[in-house]
């Protein structure tokens, strides 16, 4: 019998299995954030264990409320700041140089094919995009991690996730991952890791990939993964380079991560897309999903475009194509925040943010802020948001704040009608 993607990687890090449903993993990155990293920190302090295995494989920033906002936040990032001086740990992105995690790691190269990858962040499954296996972990597995570079985990089962068909033009990959989640359910791939594969995921690019495995979580998947390929390859080459004399020489290696054609999977799932319409949240769950036509006329007070599911420079410039030469809506607020000081730099040269402002945007650092209602574009009671986020729990953004999760071109329309509004429908 072949194997997964999934289990070859468990394969090839496999340390211990102290019992049958058991697997102890070496980690080849431990990535942490200023949130739940400082209490791990702080545990591991007071047991005299304050240690790192591997500096070189730790990846820290501060970027879920940037700048502090109070001297509850500027402590936990004071904690981590000083753990990461202590222990030298040179990948650490302080305020100027940091991004949001699940955008910034990516960019710099640190994710490969094969890689286990760990952090305390539930969205840690965006990596997964690489043919990596990521999993977002509680404090205990996490101090763990740090101090012994190991992770342990039961095997997970896998659903391949099939997507048939063609993306019809104004539908992104935000529209698939709502579609699939709203036929899946929250709870249809818990404990499970989602194989994303078919012609629609291959013409997909990185960032595209990334929005998929982001949300796979929203199913209740452990982890959202996609097979490595030439487009893996193309986007990881100026970190590779050095490795392979050709990407076509990398492209071959990749392929050692591919499911066997004869993997058994616990179970297989197609979704045809070639009539897909842009898709919208309705309510406090992400498979709470209806076509946006349904939701046509919803009145909208913000407008939120950022996050690590749709915060990256493919997303600024598929909204601002829309955006150009329109203006936000009365009584609209709109907030742009980059995911990283790179897609900002970027958007700012191609004259994306010009078009963002002067559609009435503010335009702000990256941060996760906003998305978790912590700083940034927090919402009052009874107010409504469209936001390009990946969560739409009730208070999410804000205590009584209602949030509508879409596309990046789905919710600048809204910002232009003041209404949920089929973006289709917008004239250039």
């Amino acid at each position: 019998m072949g194997q997964t993607i999934t289990e070859k990687i468990f394969a090839a890090h496999l340390r211990d299995k102290p019992t049958a449903d058991n697997m102890v993993l070496d980690l080849d990155v431990v990535m942490c954030h200023e949130i739940t990293t400082p209490i791990a920190i702080t545990d591991l302090k007071e047991r005299g264990m304050d240690r790192v295995f591997d500096k070189t494989k730790i990846k820290a920033v501060i970027d879920h409320v940037t700048p502090s906002k109070d001297s509850k936040t500027a402590t936990q990032a004071k904690i981590l700041r000083d753990w990461a001086h202590r222990h030298q740990i040179d990948d650490f992105f302080d305020i100027g140089a940091n991004g949001v995690c699940h955008a910034l790691f990516p960019e710099k190269g640190f994710i490969r094919p094969g890689y286990t990858v760990i952090m305390g962040d539930s969205h840690t499954c965006t990596h997964g995009a690489f043919g990596a296996f990521a999993a977002g972990i509680g404090t205990t597995d996490l101090e763990v991690g740090i101090l012994k570079g190991v992770c342990t985990f039961r095997l997970p089962k896998t659903m391949k996730v099939e997507i048939n068909g063609e993306l019809p033009p104004g539908i992104f990959a935000k529209d698939v991952i709502l579609y699939i989640i709203k036929e899946l359910t929250v709870n249809g791939a818990t404990d499970k890791v989602m194989e994303f594969v078919g012609p629609v995921v291959s013409k997909m690019s990185m960032e595209a990939r990334m929005t998929l495995c982001n949300m796979a979580i929203e199913a209740g998947a452990t982890c959202g993964i996609c097979l490595p390929d030439q487009v893996t390859a193309e986007y990881l080459w100026p970190f590779i380079s050095n490795e392979y004399a050709s990407i076509d020489e990398a492209v071959a290696d990749f392929r050692r991560w591919h499911s066997d054609s004869d993997a058994d999977y616990a179970e297989i799932r197609s979704f045809e897309v070639s009539d897909l319409v842009p898709q919208v949240t309705y309510g406090y769950k992400p498979d709470e999903v209806k076509d946006i036509t349904e939701m046509a006329g919803t009145r909208i007070d913000q407008v939120y475009m950022g996050s690590c599911t749709n915060g990256r420079i493919e997303d600024l410039r598929a909204a601002s194509t829309l955006l150009k030469g329109k203006k936000l809506a009365d009584g609209v607020r709109g907030i742009l925040s980059p995911a990283t000081p790179k897609v900002f730099s970027q958007a700012n040269e191609e004259g994306l943010i010009k078009i963002f402002m002067d559609a009435g945007f503010c335009v702000t650092n990256p941060t996760c802020g906003a998305c978790l209602g912590m700083s940034n574009g927090v919402l009052a009671e009874g107010e409504v948001c469209a936001s390009t986020t990946n969560r739409n729990f009730n208070g999410r953004m804000g205590k009584g704040g209602m949030v509508h999760l879409m596309s990046p071109v789905s919710a600048v329309a809204a910002g232009i009608n003041g209404v949920i509004t089929d973006p289709r429908k917008i004239a250039d």
